[in-house]
């Protein structure tokens, strides 16, 4: 009899401590289903904002948090483009092409977006004021200040939105180092580069605040230096004053850069001044914001020194 009450209460003690392990174990899984689906705070343009921990359904309204979503593996659901006609742009990959497009940066429409029922949508306070609160009632909403802000703060910020701001800082330090190495190898530093892009009756010059003139300084190169740089990222010039443009380099963009016409003849016509101009692909030049232009454009400055040497 005493050996049975022994096997019997060493029975009940294993039972009990198989239900404090099964207890444990649950808690634990419980906990960390939370932590999957919990949330954090980011500050933005618009104060504080509970976003999703792992956001999974996206949508973005500018160019930069397009640009960054993909770098960073966070493919969005859907997107505000520049151009209904040209769409998501070709130099994202195939990563981007089921992208859906959700009306233009200018004018995102609204009902488009909720019907793809993300659970966070990035825009900008300069664009997207307007649509705020609408956007706000669909899914937790952060807006960075403004396009013409220092592009690596805003591709920070969509890092840190993301819950991914160590990837983005490593794509970015990427960037910064092949810069460093192409300055190097081409020996850019003391060489001047100016990055003109014609439009209508006038040719805009782009700056060091801009993102591909911040680029082009990125790789060794400065800017031909003029007022306007200290506030404003361009500088528009009638075709006649083209000349000011005068640089080491100089880049054109276009929308197809394999046209025989796709250099403007103001430009041509003044090889005195702006020798051996090269056209450059517009779509990521001036509007392909974030890591993956950034390097994209480094590809096009690495291939036009190249040809030069």
């Amino acid at each position: 009899m005493p050996k049975t009450r022994s096997t019997f209460a060493g029975f009940v003690a294993v039972l009990a401590a198989s239900a404090l392990t099964l207890t444990a174990c649950s808690a634990d899984d419980r906990a960390a289903a939370t932590a999957d689906s919990g949330t954090r705070s980011v500050e933005h343009a618009r104060g504080t904002t509970e976003v999703p921990a792992s956001p999974v359904r996206i949508v973005t309204l500018e160019p930069v948090e397009l640009d960054t979503s993909v770098a960073l593996g966070v493919i969005p659901v859907g997107t505000a483009v520049l151009s209904e006609a040209t769409g998501v742009p070709a130099y994202l990959g195939e990563q981007a092409e089921g992208i859906t497009s959700v009306g233009t940066v200018a004018e995102p429409q609204i009902e488009a977006i909720a019907a793809l029922k993300p659970d966070l949508i990035l825009g900008t306070e300069t664009r997207h004021s307007e649509y705020y609160d609408q956007l706000a009632a669909i899914a937790p909403t952060v807006f960075m200040a403004s396009q013409s802000d220092p592009w690596q703060d805003n591709v920070r910020l969509v890092g840190r939105t993301l819950g991914r701001e160590d990837e983005a800082e490593a794509l970015l330090g990427d960037y910064r180092d092949r810069c460093e190495d192409i300055a190097s190898e081409y020996q850019t530093a003391g060489k001047t580069a100016q990055l003109i892009r014609p439009r209508d009756e006038v040719l805009t010059l782009y700056g060091p605040l801009s993102f591909a003139g911040s680029t082009l300084e990125c790789a060794g190169f400065e800017t031909p230096p003029r007022d306007e740089w200290a506030d404003e990222i361009s500088v528009d010039l009638s075709p006649e004053l083209v000349g000011q443009a005068r640089a080491d380099l100089i880049v054109v963009t276009t929308t197809n850069p394999a046209a025989p016409d796709a250099i403007p003849a103001s430009i041509t016509a003044n090889a005195a001044a702006l020798p051996n101009p090269h056209a450059v692909d517009q779509s990521y030049w001036i509007t392909g914001v974030g890591p993956k232009g950034g390097q994209t454009v480094l590809d096009d400055i690495e291939r036009i020194l190249s040809q030069q040497n």
